[in-house]
């Protein structure tokens, strides 16, 4: 097993949403930094993946856009820009992913409900094997969280670090 740690739609933007969101991101924060941390001592790629709504002036070069200062994602990691829930659909996803020899993608971010769980499907049409990593998923709808994390595979931080060795 080779994983690559996929960072999905964790974007300042979605902070305004409602409190609720912005309580459940700061919560996801903790356990996607905690993977990222992982990930890096590991020498395992992280990818950022960004979405773009330009209905919403979410576009690159927006504040809106971007990542949070707290997320630890970094300028060198591999950067996705996406139109559709699905981080796979019509992006290099797959191909950079191939690149680097991975074949499962540990799943974070927002919306648990819409894009994590949209990314999680695209992962297995591309033969990935799609994990979620337990905490590390918001929503603005808190009881969606437990549903997503009940349809796909989840693993725990521990879990993930003792995989990972």
């Amino acid at each position: 097993m080779k994983p690559a740690l996929l960072v999905i739609d964790v974007q300042k933007q979605f902070f305004d949403e409602s409190p609720e969101t912005a309580r459940s991101l700061t919560n996801a924060i903790e356990y996607i930094n905690a993977g990222i941390a992982l990930f890096r001592a590991k020498g395992l790629p992280v990818v950022c993946v960004q979405d773009i709504g330009e209905e919403d002036q979410r576009v690159p070069g927006t504040t809106r856009f971007e990542v949070p200062e707290s997320v630890k994602v970094l300028p060198s990691d591999l950067h996705i820009h996406k139109t559709y829930g699905n981080s796979f659909n019509k992006t290099p996803l797959a191909g950079a992913l191939r690149e680097l020899d991975v074949d499962t993608v540990i799943l974070t971010g927002y919306c648990a409900e819409h894009c994590v769980l949209s990314t999680y499907r695209g992962a297995l049409d591309h033969d990935f094997t799609p994990v979620i990593l337990r905490g590390s998923l918001a929503s603005g709808v808190a009881e969606n969280i437990p549903f997503v994390e009940r349809i796909g595979d989840v693993i725990s931080y521990g879990a993930l670090k003792r995989v990972l060795g």
